[in-house]
């Protein structure tokens, strides 16, 4: 069985920093589940508690659009290489515009 934390750990980040993938889970409000690969050196962790990443849009901008509707997110990591794991960040998600002051 899995293990939780409450906070991204130094050996977490270690893992995301080595991956070259992941990928995001979202919801909108009808249910209607969208996972999305993600990746080209876009992800950035801003303290053990916060992340964030461009979302570069493709087929559609499932992922922002659902973001709008509800702000439960899944972000996942997986390596298959000599230590296998999973690490799956669960929160709450913002869409953040160039425009937008943050």
């Amino acid at each position: 069985m899995g293990a939780k934390f409450p906070n991204l750990e130094t050996k977490h980040i270690d893992f995301i920093e080595k991956q070259h993938l992941f990928f995001t889970g979202t919801a909108g409000a009808e249910g209607f589940v969208n996972v999305s690969p993600k990746g080209l050196d876009s992800f950035r962790i801003i303290d053990e508690s916060t992340v964030v990443w461009l979302n570069l849009t493709g087929s559609g901008n499932e992922t922002a659009a659902h973001v709008l509707e509800n702000e439960r997110m899944t972000i996942m990591f997986c390596s298959f290489a000599e230590q296998t794991l999973i690490l799956r960040l669960y929160g709450n998600a913002t869409v953040i515009h160039r425009q937008d002051e943050k």
